[in-house]
């Protein structure tokens, strides 16, 4: 442990109380990088003296806040007051000397509630290890459902802005497609999306005049910047 515990009085002296407004989400105070987001009135802080992955940091920082949301709803001094023991626990399960480990929420529940951490049996300290340590750890073996069902939800946002003559400046559309599972086990399903078909057809069709024209004519949408569950194979 390289960070000194007067770390956090300076912290709170030069970014907390300072008169000016502090813009960057990165500050360096004596070779020290505190790496800072702010929930209402609630500051949460990663500092570090190494050069290390920002995006990482602040990846690891939204997680956390998300984990917290999670589990005792609005983040306010209050709720971190009356869960400190609760939030030192998930730290001490998401962190290891600092490295990220799991933050999925559905993963935690299983042996860490509001109430503490849950004593289980062997057997399902087996479950619960193999859930933490294997390959898949979004979903636990044994699930079943009476009923086998799947709901997929696509959600969109167009966003369009245009000058005062109706020209179009920008255009694009946004969105996620969103999957609940209500299937037993462990099976594999496969979706299709239309700029995977448009590709197989590139391979199979000719590189004739008249198959190009067809296919700018028949131009599907093209799907870039896409992020995927770690779930999914492409």
């Amino acid at each position: 442990d390289d960070i000194a515990r007067n770390a956090v009085d300076a912290f709170r002296v030069n970014v907390i109380h300072a008169r000016s407004q502090i813009r960057s989400p990165v500050t360096n105070i004596a070779r020290t990088s505190f790496f800072h987001l702010k929930k209402a009135n609630i500051w949460i802080t990663a500092v570090t003296r190494q050069n290390v992955n920002a995006a990482m940091v602040f990846e690891m920082l939204h997680k956390t806040l998300a984990l917290m949301t999670s589990y005792f709803g609005k983040v306010s001094e209050e709720a971190i007051k009356s869960n400190f023991v609760l939030i030192y626990e998930l730290l001490d399960e998401i962190l290891d000397f600092g490295y990220p480990q799991k933050t999925d929420s559905g993963i935690l529940k299983t042996f860490i509630t509001q109430q503490g951490i849950k004593t289980t049996s062997a057997e399902e300290q087996t479950k619960i290890t193999n859930q933490v340590t294997g390959q898949i750890g979004w979903r636990r073996e044994g699930i079943k459902y009476r009923r086998n069902e799947l709901f997929l939800d696509v959600l969109e946002n167009v966003n369009l802005l245009m000058n005062a003559q109706g020209k179009v400046l920008s255009a694009h559309v946004s969105g996620r497609v969103v999957m609940r599972s209500y299937l037993s086990g462990m099976p594999e399903c496969k979706f299709g999306m239309n700029d995977k078909i448009i590709t197989e057809n590139k391979d199979k069709d000719n590189n004739s005049a008249t198959d190009v024209v067809a296919k700018k004519k028949n131009a599907g949408i093209a799907i870039d910047d896409c992020t995927f569950h770690q779930c999914v194979k492409t």
